[in-house]
């Protein structure tokens, strides 16, 4: 059992408790407690975040195994702890597995009255860059549903009339023409099989939605692609065993995750490729919706990572738009299809990317009441 949280227990002093337990667990920053033995005892929800793991898990955790053990970062809270004063320092770099390469804002401050515990704050510098991608991810959903919807009225009511004139057409010219005649036929379908893909991201009214197991939806997802297009490829399964469930719909979060994992196995080695699937529980985070007063919390946090070669910096600012694609063959429109689903549950999709190292971030609400997940 972790030591509880170091503030005073005095009865005289109760409400100064809750006062600081709440105020912890409100701010922004990454915020730890650490014991002499720079154990962790406390983390908020920011911290969840950064790390990507849920409060259990990185309770009791030892400091060098969050950050790395040597380098600035760790430096200065050894510093701090040794003569007992508040540190700070900007523009720090940390690289680690779970965070990733990231500039970060530190400040150390001992806890008084506990000889050797330190309250360590870590202020993401590029947080809020990262938060308005998410909200342009929707924007992109959203213009591929107009656009699907054009396409489907506008293109194939006349493609029909231009396939029918070919195929009288073909009946009465001379056997050596009749070859352009079914030229026009393959074109128009390939043009009618392009938009049939596009008509997936038309709205097809309200989400049927029901009580999801999000661990049920990777495992089917893994075993697919164990047995297809990730035949050979090593996956990582890192679960939070006690995640709620999330209100969505099982067959299109199932397509989801299937799209990401199929990125991940494209990206990767075939003998030496790592997909690693996590999920957690974060609290804290809230995204505004644009255009109106209320904000949505999106505690359930789905990674996908791989150890592929990276996505090209030129593809980056518009990798969730349709059609943009690094593949040779690719069509461009199963990111555009992630985020147009992620969309239509309420929750946001991210990435990080750079060699050996590519992250993408699925987070998503959970039911507002406590409901059985499906099997």
């Amino acid at each position: 059992m972790a030591e509880p949280i170091p503030f005073p227990r005095d009865p005289r002093r109760a409400m100064g408790v809750i006062d600081a337990e709440a105020i912890l667990g409100a701010i922004a920053s990454a915020t730890m407690v650490v014991d002499p033995e720079f154990r962790v005892r406390y983390a908020n929800g920011a911290a969840e975040q950064l790390f990507q793991s849920s409060e259990q898990a990185l309770l009791d955790a030892e400091l060098a195994d969050l950050l790395p053990p040597s380098g600035a970062v760790m430096d200065l809270i050894m510093q701090a702890a040794r003569e007992g004063v508040a540190m700070a320092a900007h523009g720090l770099g940390i690289d680690t597995p779970r965070t990733g390469t990231r500039d970060i804002t530190i400040n150390i401050v001992p806890v008084p009255d506990r000889a050797g515990w330190l309250v360590i704050s870590l202020q993401e510098q590029t947080r809020a860059i990262r938060i308005g991608q998410q909200l342009e991810h929707r924007g992109a959903a959203r213009s591929m549903t107009a656009m699907a919807a054009m396409l489907a009225h506008e293109v194939k009511n006349p493609l029909s009339g231009i396939r029918g004139a070919a195929q009288l057409l073909q009946q009465s010219v001379v056997d050596d023409d009749k070859r352009f005649a079914q030229l026009i036929l393959d074109e128009c379908d390939r043009i009618v099989a392009l938009i049939d893909r596009v008509q997936v991201f038309s709205d097809g009214g309200p989400l049927a939605r029901a009580p999801v197991n999000i661990h049920a939806v990777l495992e089917r997802v893994r075993r697919a692609a164990e047995a297809g297009f990730a035949r050979g490829m090593k996956f990582i399964e890192r679960y939070d065993p006690s995640l709620p469930a999330v209100d969505g719909n099982h067959d299109q979060l199932v397509q989801v995750f299937m799209n990401l994992v199929k990125n991940a196995a494209e990206a990767a080695s075939r003998k030496t490729g790592e997909i690693a699937l996590t999920t957690s529980y974060q609290q804290g985070v809230r995204i505004a919706l644009p255009g109106t007063g209320s904000r949505i919390q999106l505690p359930l946090v789905v990674s996908v990572q791989d150890n592929g070669a990276g996505i090209p910096d030129d593809i980056k600012p518009h990798l969730f738009e349709p059609f943009i694609t690094s593949k040779p063959r690719g069509s461009g429109l199963g990111l555009a299809l992630v985020a147009k689903i992620v969309n239509d549950h309420g929750g946001v999709v991210e990435f990080e990317s750079e060699p050996r190292r590519t992250v993408f971030r699925v987070r998503l609400p959970i039911l507002s009441t406590e409901a059985p997940a499906d099997a």
